[in-house]
C-alpha cells in the first residue's frame, strides 16, 4: 500500500472548516428560532417530496445544511472531518468543494425519485378519498407523510466515503476505536447495508438510505471519472 503525502496537509482544511461553521450556524439558528408558524425553517428548506406544498427546488442544496439534532450533525461533522480533510488536502479546495455539493445534489435526486414513488399512492388515495375541503387542511399540515422534510448532510458525506474507499482502499479504520477494518470493506458493508435497509423500508426507520446511495454513487462516479488516467494510483 502506498502511502498518502501530500505536499501539505492541513488538520482542518478551509472548505471542512467552513462547512462545519456553517453547518453549526444553521443549527442554532434550528435550536434558536424552532419551526414557528411565522418562519418555519424546515418547511423552508428541508427537502420535500415533489408533491409536498412546501417543495422548492432550491432544496436540493439547502437541506443538506440543517440536521435533527445535536447526535446528527455531530457525528456528520465527524464524518466529514475524518474522510473529507483528506480529499480536499488531495484534490484542493475548489474540487472537493464541487465534489461535496454534487454528492448532495446527487443524494436528493436520488431521495425524490424514490420518494415520488412511494408518496403517489398516499396521494392518490387522499385525492379519492376526502373531500376538497378536507384536501386543502390536510396538504398543509406538518403532520400529513408528504410533507415531512429530510435533513442532514449523510448524502454528500457518504460520497465522501465512497471516495475514500476508491482511492484508500487499504487504509484501515478502526471499528468502535478499536475493530480495524480495510476501508474497502467497511464502505462495502456499509453500502450493502444501506441497500438492504433502502428495500426493505421497514416501518418507523426515519433514515434516508436511497440518499446515502446516491451520494455515494454520485462520489464513486466523480472519482473514478477524475481518476481513470491513473487507475494504478491507489493509496
Amino acid at each position: 500500500m502506498a502511502e498518502f503525502r501530500p505536499g501539505s496537509f492541513n488538520m482542518i482544511p478551509p472548505v471542512i472548516k467552513n462547512l462545519v461553521i456553517i453547518n453549526a450556524l444553521v443549527f442554532f439558528a434550528q435550536m434558536t428560532f424552532g419551526n414557528s408558524s411565522a418562519f418555519n425553517i424546515d418547511n423552508l428548506f428541508a427537502l420535500h417530496d415533489i408533491h409536498s406544498v412546501y417543495f422548492k427546488p432550491y432544496q436540493v442544496i439547502t437541506y443538506m445544511f440543517l440536521h435533527g439534532g445535536f447526535q446528527h450533525i455531530f457525528f456528520n461533522m465527524f464524518a466529514l472531518w475524518m474522510f473529507g480533510s483528506v480529499l480536499e488536502n488531495l484534490w484542493g479546495a475548489k474540487r472537493f468543494l464541487i465534489f461535496y455539493i454534487a454528492c448532495g445534489v446527487g443524494a436528493a435526486i436520488l431521495h425524490l425519485i424514490i420518494l415520488y414513488y412511494e408518496m403517489a399512492p398516499i396521494m392518490e388515495y387522499v385525492r379519492h378519498s376526502f373531500s376538497f375541503e378536507q384536501q386543502q387542511e390536510l396538504i398543509y399540515s406538518d403532520r400529513f407523510k408528504v410533507n415531512v422534510g429530510t435533513v442532514g448532510a449523510s448524502g454528500a458525506i457518504f460520497g465522501c466515503l465512497a471516495a475514500f474507499g476508491y482511492l484508500f482502499p487499504n487504509s484501515y479504520i478502526y471499528l468502535y476505536f478499536f475493530f480495524p477494518m480495510k476501508v474497502k470493506w467497511f464502505v462495502l458493508l456499509y453500502a450493502g447495508m444501506e441497500l438492504y435497509l433502502g428495500v426493505a423500508n421497514s416501518a418507523g426507520d426515519n433514515v434516508a438510505h436511497w440518499a446515502h446511495l446516491g451520494g455515494a454513487l454520485v462520489g464513486f462516479v466523480m472519482v473514478w471519472y477524475w481518476n481513470r488516467t491513473n487507475r494504478r494510483t491507489f493509496y
